[in-house]
């Protein structure tokens, strides 16, 4: 690591007590948006609460050290969890863990391969879907813990809103959240009501997680049952922690490595499967939440994890009674600075595709509560459109020179596969003209279809007896036809 490395890692760690006290109050609120959230993803799993605890207390320790994104918060994620849960059902926990340290090492090679450049394919208004989905899914995972219940609970919810909004008027001292669950914790505590309480969620950890194996055959019967789902964990994980990641870049006005990131969640997967854990990945929920109060350093990251573990064991009959309101409550808010309004507005005034992009990846993601799924519809969306504007940018003018009888065709634009019959269906093929020539000094083939294209016509022309000579290819195109088509040089 060079000094300049080294200088900036320790800043991500400590850049002064006042933000190193954000900080840590931030990673605090982070903790108890963690608990119900992936208790919730657990049971979609499968597998126990404590599972899914005890993934999220290893991966938040390892990502802040080796993690590409200061301030980002990993856990059990539900994307992960929907992955898996048909292993678990399947096969049990062992080969769960099993899948959990092979994804880790995908993820890993994911990340010393440099595929997060695969993130640049991704567009602002994909991207924008996404958030806009994730505040919408925020919100909705809320709606079951304020059915069927008392008055009792909508008041509480109601107090906690007010508190979370109301106390940062006053002071930024300490975390709205915070104070929130404290305040809300001390009323059901002094007065006893009908309403749920953390421990109603599910079985909290009473020791703490241990170093083991997964206990199944390391042969391979087992590599092919656990592969699938490996790569699946992988891939799933590592797109919803670099969506994560440029939304804490944009939100902070700063830049990270999502390289490293790959590798440092490789690592953080590979030893939550060594403890007991299932894989996880950035949780978008929580981390929006600790940027909004505070959180900017790695220090935010590891007091997320370890007062995760210091609340599952030492403290686990206190935070047993925090009401689900004040959770609700916490993440209502985090839903509402979430969501994008902006992009609202923009739906009237951006290209109409940017919108249907947008609106597309939200609807997908909100129907199927995968946020994986939403963002390759959003993707896919944005590559038609785009190949269907560039095809529309290309044109091929005909000019005829009678003394010399021969007829010029000028090429404009991008040639690729979206374009290629386009750019093929302009030449006559059995043109009266003795020569013809084809410029493409305003053009560029992309690839090996639009050589084939070319080739093809020019090919068809000489056979009908017309002389062919193709000009202007730049020195990219140029390869590719020496490569592809060489006769075409005849």
């Amino acid at each position: 690591m060079t000094n300049t490395a080294f200088a900036r890692y320790r800043a991500e760690w400590f850049s002064g007590a006042g933000p190193a006290r954000r900080d840590i109050l931030a990673g605090m609120v982070g903790t108890f948006a963690l608990i119900p959230e992936v208790i919730a993803f657990s049971f979609v799993a499968g597998i126990d609460p404590e599972v899914g605890l005890f993934a999220s207390f290893v991966i938040g320790i390892v990502i802040a050290f080796a993690g590409g994104r200061p301030a980002m918060i990993s856990g059990a994620a539900g994307s992960v969890a929907l992955v898996v849960a048909a292993l678990v059902h399947a096969h049990g926990l062992q080969y769960l863990l099993a899948a959990t340290l092979l994804a880790g090492v995908f993820q890993i090679a994911f990340g010393l391969a440099r595929l997060d450049v695969l993130l640049r394919f991704v567009s602002r208004s994909v991207r924008t879907g996404f958030v806009n989905a994730l505040a919408i899914l925020i919100f909705s995972a809320q709606v079951p813990q304020m059915l069927g219940v008392s008055w009792h609970t909508y008041a509480m919810i109601a107090g906690g809103l007010a508190i979370i909004y109301l106390v940062p008027r006053i002071t930024t001292a300490i975390p709205s959240p915070l104070i929130c669950i404290v305040v809300l914790t001390g009323i059901s505590i002094a007065f006893p009501m009908p309403i749920h309480t953390v421990a109603d969620l599910g079985r909290l950890p009473a020791s703490l997680p241990s170093f083991a194996w997964p206990a199944v055959p390391f042969d391979w019967q087992t590599l092919r049952i656990v592969a699938p789902y490996a790569f699946a964990m992988a891939a799933v994980g590592l797109l919803e922690s670099m969506m994560t990641a440029s939304v804490v870049d944009e939100m902070t006005e700063t830049s990270s490595s999502k390289a490293r990131e790959c590798t440092g969640l490789g690592l953080a997967n590979f030893a939550a499967g060594l403890f007991g854990g299932i894989a996880g990945c950035g949780m978008i929920g929580q981390t929006v939440g600790n940027v909004r109060y505070g959180g900017r350093g790695r220090l935010s990251t590891l007091v997320a994890g370890v007062f995760l573990l210091v609340v599952m064991v030492p403290l686990r009959p206190w935070v047993a009674q925090v009401p689900v309101a004040a959770l609700v409550a916490i993440m209502i808010m985090v839903s509402v600075s979430t969501f994008s309004w902006g992009s609202l507005r923009d739906l009237g005034r951006h290209p109409k595709v940017s919108g249907v992009v947008m609106l597309a990846t939200v609807a997908v993601t909100v129907a199927t509560h995968d946020l994986s799924a939403g963002v390759a519809v959003g993707v896919l969306l944005s590559g038609v459109f785009f190949a269907y504007k560039v095809t529309r940018l290309m044109t091929v003018a005909s000019t005829y020179d009678a003394a010399s009888d021969t007829r010029t065709y000028t090429v404009a634009g991008q040639v690729f596969f979206a374009s290629a019959d386009i750019f093929a269906d302009q030449f006559e093929l059995r043109d009266t003209a003795a020569r013809v020539r084809i410029d493409l000094t305003a053009a560029h083939l992309w690839d090996v279809t639009a050589v084939g294209a070319l080739e093809d016509v020019v090919g068809k022309m000489r056979r009908h007896g017309t002389s062919v000579d193709v000009i202007g290819l730049n020195e990219a195109s140029a390869i590719l036809v020496d490569r592809h088509a060489p006769l075409l040089a005849r």
